[in-house]
């Protein structure tokens, strides 16, 4: 298998990520390439068998070593893109803005967690990750990787309920706007 076959199908999940840890569309960019070139260069040594995982190890630690030189040490700044939810065919207008009001104030309340949280929500939520890819990618425990996204989901539901912005009930009100239900330990 070529780099092309390999890493080149993975570049939307890859922008996805860097642009969640960086909250900023040039400097994901800027991620992105830097991360691929790593790849590239690398690629030679690369010997598993998922290279969407693989790839997006690299962009994550790519977009820490650049947030520990650019950003402050809580690592954030605005963010102002929303995240969009998932299109029913043919929502009526009403429906259409109240999905898109709801999922600029889960977007909010995703910016709010710190990095570690919102990593693994993007990575599970919105790549479908499975607890076992994301432990690779973080290069963590699939128990902290659980943990991780149980206190992410909390905060979360926190966030949505203190705010009383919304009329979220659950966690998995939550997850249907920012990606699929959650999937089991693969």
């Amino acid at each position: 298998m070529n780099f092309e076959e390999a890493v080149m199908p993975h570049m939307d999940a890859a922008y996805n990520l860097a642009r969640w840890l960086t909250r900023n569309d040039a400097d994901a960019q800027d991620m992105v390439q830097e991360a691929y070139l790593r790849a590239l260069r690398f690629f030679s040594g690369f010997r598993g068998t998922d290279a969407r995982a693989w790839l997006l190890t690299i962009v994550r630690n790519t977009c820490y070593t650049w947030l520990r030189r650019n950003r402050s040490p809580e690592l954030s700044c605005d963010f102002d893109e929303v995240v969009q939810a998932r299109e029913a065919e043919g929502p009526d207008p009403e429906t259409e803005q109240l999905m898109k009001a709801q999922a600029r104030i889960v977007n909010e309340a995703i910016e709010k967690l710190p990095i570690e949280f919102r990593e693994v929500v993007v990575l599970r939520e919105l790549e479908e990750l499975s607890y076992k890819e994301i432990a690779v990618v973080l290069g963590v425990p699939i128990g902290t990787v659980m943990s991780r996204l149980a206190r992410a989901r909390k905060r979360l539901m926190l966030s949505l309920q203190g705010d009383n912005k919304s009329d979220f009930q659950s966690v998995s009100s939550v997850a249907g706007i920012i990606g699929p239900p959650p999937r089991y330990i693969e």
